[in-house]
This record gives C-alpha cells, structure tokens and sequence, in this order.
C-alpha cells in the first residue's frame, strides 16, 4: 500500500569528482509505504527519477528506527510523521525560487565518484545567504540496482498501459458522441431544408400573384416609388455594410474557431465540448430561424388580409410592401448566411474525420509498438521471476535482520537507561564540583593568608639567620680569646683551673640575668674539650675534669635555674648594638665558665664590662 506526497520535476545542482558542477531537472517523488507483515509499519520511500533517462534511479528507504539515527546526527526538531511535510515544504521553497538569479534555497546532488551512474548520492537542501551556506538536510541516496531499475521500468509500463487504456476509452466515447450528434445535426438540416424550400415556393407564388396585381398601382406610384427606392437604397447600403461587418466579424470569431479546433484536436475532450457549444449555437440559431417562419408565416397571412384591402388603402400597401421588401431581403441574406455555416460545418467534419483518420493510425502503430513492449515484458517477466526468488532469499535474511534489530533495540533501551543514569551521577557531580569549586574558594583565601603569614616568617627567619650568623662570629672571636688565655696558662696546675667560690658565685650573680639566648651550655661538660686552637697546634690534649663540690658532688657552674628559658630575656639584636668588637673578655670569667664544662656562645653585652 502506496500513498504518493509528492512527484514534481526540479532543479538539482549535480557535483561529481573531477567534474564541473551543472544543473540539472530530475523528478522526485516522496511515498509513504504501509506494510503489514510482520508488524505494522510505516516507511517514506524518496525517489529520484529522470524523465529523459530512463536508467538514473536514486532511492532512500527511511523507517522509524532510521529516523531516530538522522534526527540525531543532524540535529532534527521534528517527528517521524511530521517529517515528510516539512521536507516536501523545503521542496516546495526550492521549486519556487529555482527560477530566481540568486535563490535563497537550493538543492545539490553530490558524489563522491566521477559520475552518478555508480555509487552513493547525498541530496541537500541548502539555505544561501551573504554570511555562509547552510545545510537544513543531507540525505545519502543509493543508486538502484539492475533489479530496481527494471522494477521501476515495469511500474512505467504498467502506468503507461493504464493511460493508454484510458485514452482508448475516451476516443471510443468521443468518437460514438460525435456521430450521434452528427446524425442528429444532419436529420435537422434536411429538416430545415425541406422547409426552407416549401418556404421558398410559397414566397414565389405569393410574389407573381402580387406582382400581376399591383404593376398597374406600380405603374402610377413608380414616381414615388423612385423618392422611396433612393432611401431604401441608402437604408440597403447601410445595412449592407453592417452585415458585411458582422459578416467580418463572424468570419474572424470563425477563424478563431476553426483555430481553437485544431489546438483542441490533441485534447479529444476539449474537443467534445467545443463541438457541444458549436451544437448549441446552431440549435439557438435553428429556433431563431423557427421563430422568424413563424412570424413570415403570421405576416403572410396579415398581408393576405390586407391584399383586399390595397384598394381602400394604396398608401399604406405601399408602407406594408417595402417592409416585404427588406424584410425578403434579411431573410435571404440570412438563408445564405446558414449555407455558408452549413458549408463550413461540413468542412470541420470532414477536418475531423481527417483528424479521425490520423488518429487512427497513430493508434495502429502505438499498438505495434505496444506488441513490441509486450515482447520486451515478457523477457522482463521471466527476469522478475528470478528477482522474486532472489526477494525471497532476501525476505527471509531480512527477518533475520529484523530479529537482531530486536535484540539491537533491547541492548539500545538499556543503554539508554545507563545513560540516563550516567547523566544523573553527571549532575551529581556537577552539584559536588561546585560544592568543590566553593570549598576551594575558601581555601585559596586561606592560603592566600597562609602565603602573607609565611611571607612574615620567612622575613622574620632571615632576621634570625643574620642574627645566627652575628653570634657565630662572637662566638668564633670568643674561642680565639680562649684559646689564647689556655696556651698562656699551660704552665699552671690542675688547681688553677678551680673556681673559687666567691668567683663562681660572682659569675652566677652576672650571669643570672641573662637570658638562654646569651649563653649556650655543652651537655657532654664530662667529657674533656678542645680548643680548634689546640687541635691545630697538635699539642697533647689537656684532660679538664670538673671540680666536685665536697658537700653535693655537684657540677661548679650555674645553677639549674639559670639554664631555664625565660621569656623576659633580652634579645641579642639590642646587645650587639653597643658592643666593642676590640675589647677583650675577662679572662677568669672565661677560664670559670670552661672549667664548668660551659662555652660561651653569644655577643659581648652590658652585663660584661668593656
């Protein structure tokens, strides 16, 4: 079950490989397949078609499921039912604006080969305009088969049997109507002849038996007669002129016929009713002429009724006979006028029989030709024969085809269900990232404040370092002065190491009030200690052992509290300020704080005396 859309001739814009573009006129037709088995279904069948070469065949099959896959490949806002109207809409703008210099929407047949003979074909519907060429559709043609072509070729013939059919019926009819009407026109000629000839003879008698009557009144009213005769014949050559101007005008509404005839005799159906309306006329004018018989008839007999009166009243026979008169020389004027249209009738019959003829052999040889193409399909029968076993084979892989298609549409529908819960767990996340983006805001700020704070150690931890590198140098310059005091004193005993107790308490007095930061306490004190100094002379190391309280057996030295870290210490950065670098340091503080397992570690200070 077919239903035709749409099946008008367009122009195509053809671009091939290699090849120069062209244009070109090429029939497309838009149907709607309905088929039933297995399952209800409903598919647009596009075909393009040549109406001078007969083997350029293009076709494209969309379904439902196909559908779906173009409407998301390009983008399509419509539905499958919706489709096929709004593609022929798109066909229609093009067939209207083909013929313009710049149409707004055209359409291109491309292929990607050298040719259109072989291989695919993509049919676009492009928008033009100053900015860029848009494509609204492309759809992939493929080239039909030697099966399809001869498929399509038997669809013709088929047409063209049923057209010819037809026409033959039509001719039979016009032909049977034409006759009848003929024999009909004929029977009321030789009718109206007849007539027209009894018309004649009465007339004939009725005008010698007036004549021998009234050429004495003639004789004696020919004087007044001449006045009479000089006004009619004006009044005749008036109206001579008029009829011979309505006889121009009859001749050239005649030749305008005669010319419409011959146009109509490729349409027999025109034909048939021009050759109704020409019946007609004739029939009106028949019942004119019926109408003016009659009233001849009726004014014969008032003449008859006033020929015994002619005596009483000469003028007004006068006045009766000169109407005769004119009125005789219409009604003759008249009867030639209907033997020229007689004539002229029976020149288009015999025109229309020529015609009849003519057709008639036109018809001999379209059935020569017809017997021909009956041999031709005949061939293409036994061929078609092989295709439907061919189709067979086929139907039968197609059902396998539509088997899987099943399965693929199953495994397509929970796809989609997967992708519907992928979009999901896509929002999801996006909600979480902008939670995410949020929260990194956040800790951008805090590490933007985290970068002032370190920048504010960094610049304090170089302070520390220039002040690190400050004591460093105190300290190396307090080592020499030690080790300068120790090679001085090697001579000395053990005994002048030990501090006696008012020192070493006036030393912790001194030293109480400095803070860990001025001096730094060796934890190995036990364990003996050289000097650089010494180490570099390579003198024999000097054992230093501590001096032992005879009451505790407590380390000489300072005591527990002041190792302790206060916060009230003063920092080295304000002592180093009013240090003299050239001063020395007592030496029997130093030589004290050494014998208590100490090293001095910091900058010279207010609390040692220049």
């Amino acid at each position: 079950m077919t239903e035709i859309l749409f099946n008008k001739k367009l122009q195509v814009h053809v671009k091939c490989k290699d090849c120069d573009d062209r244009r070109s006129t090429i029939r497309i037709s838009v149907e709607l397949q309905f088929t039933s088995n297995p399952i209800h279904k409903k598919d647009l069948v596009i075909r393009l078609t040549d109406d001078v070469d007969l083997y350029f065949l293009y076709n494209l099959t969309i379904s439902e499921e196909d559908f779906q896959s173009l409407k998301v490949q390009q983008g399509l806002l419509v539905d499958f039912s919706s489709f096929p109207q709004r593609f022929i809409d798109l066909l229609e703008q093009c067939l209207i604006e083909q013929d313009k210099e710049s149409p707004r929407f055209l359409l291109q047949l491309c292929c990607s080969s050298s040719s259109l003979d072989h291989g695919p074909a993509s049919l676009n519907v492009v928008e033009t305009n100053p900015f860029k060429h848009l494509t609204h559709l492309s759809l992939k043609l493929l080239h039909g088969t030697d099966v399809e072509i001869k498929k399509f070729l038997a669809s013709c013939l088929a047409n063209m049997k049923e057209e010819k059919q037809l026409l033959e019926q039509r001719l039979k009819k016009t032909e049977e109507d034409l006759s009848r009407q003929l024999s009909f026109t004929q029977q009321t000629l030789a009718e109206k002849s007849r007539e027209l000839d009894k018309l004649r003879s009465e007339w004939t008698s009725q005008t010698t038996s007036l004549s021998t009557k009234h050429t004495q009144d003639l004789t004696t009213e020919r004087e007044k007669a001449l006045e009479t005769q000089t006004r009619l014949q004006q009044q005749n050559e008036q109206l001579r002129r008029e009829l011979e101007t309505m006889h121009q005008r009859s001749t050239e509404q005649l030749q305008s016929r005669l010319a419409e005839l011959d146009a109509s005799s490729r349409d027999l159906t025109d034909r048939r009713y021009r050759n109704e309306a020409t019946i007609r006329d004739l029939k009106a004018k028949l019942t004119g002429v019926e109408e003016e018989c009659q009233r001849a008839k009726q004014q014969v007999s008032s003449l008859r009724r006033e020929n015994g009166t002619l005596d009483q009243e000469c003028h007004a026979k006068e006045r009766e006979l000169n109407q005769l008169h004119t009125r005789v020389a219409v009604l003759e004027q008249e009867v030639k006028d209907k033997e020229q249209l007689l004539a002229r009738t029976r020149d288009v019959l015999d025109a229309t029989q020529q015609q009849k003829t003519s057709v008639e052999g036109n018809a001999e040889s379209k059935q020569l030709q017809i017997g021909r193409l009956e041999t031709t399909v005949k061939s293409l029968s036994e061929e078609l024969i092989k295709a439907n076993s061919i189709i067979k084979k086929l139907q039968g892989d197609v059902k396998m085809l539509v088997g899987k298609m099943k399965v693929k549409n199953a495994v397509t529908v929970s796809q989609e269900k997967l992708v519907k819960e992928t979009a999901d767990k896509l929002q999801q996340t996006q909600t979480q990232l902008q939670a995410a983006q949020t929260q990194l805001t956040q800790r951008d700020d805090e590490v933007s404040k985290l970068k002032e704070q370190l920048d504010a150690t960094v610049q304090k931890l170089d302070e520390s370092r220039e002040v690190l590198k400050t004591n460093e140098n105190v300290i190396t310059w307090l080592n020499k002065q030690l080790n300068e005091n120790q090679l001085s004193r090697k001579h000395e005993s053990q005994g002048a190491f030990e501090s006696p107790p008012a020192l070493s308490a006036g030393a912790g007095l001194r030293m109480g009030g400095a803070s860990s930061n001025l001096v730094q306490f060796n934890p190995m004190s036990a364990k003996p200690s050289l000097s650089p100094v010494e180490r570099r002379d390579g003198s024999p190391p000097v054992t230093r052992v501590p001096p032992s309280n005879k009451e505790n057996d407590d380390p000489v030295g300072l005591d527990s509290k002041y190792l302790e870290r206060r916060d009230d210490s003063i920092p080295l950065r304000g002592l180093l300020t009013n240090m003299n670098m050239n001063k020395e340091v007592p030496k029997p503080a130093l030589n004290r704080l050494k014998a208590g397992g100490l090293s001095v570690s910091t900058a010279p200070s207010a609390y040692f005396p220049g």
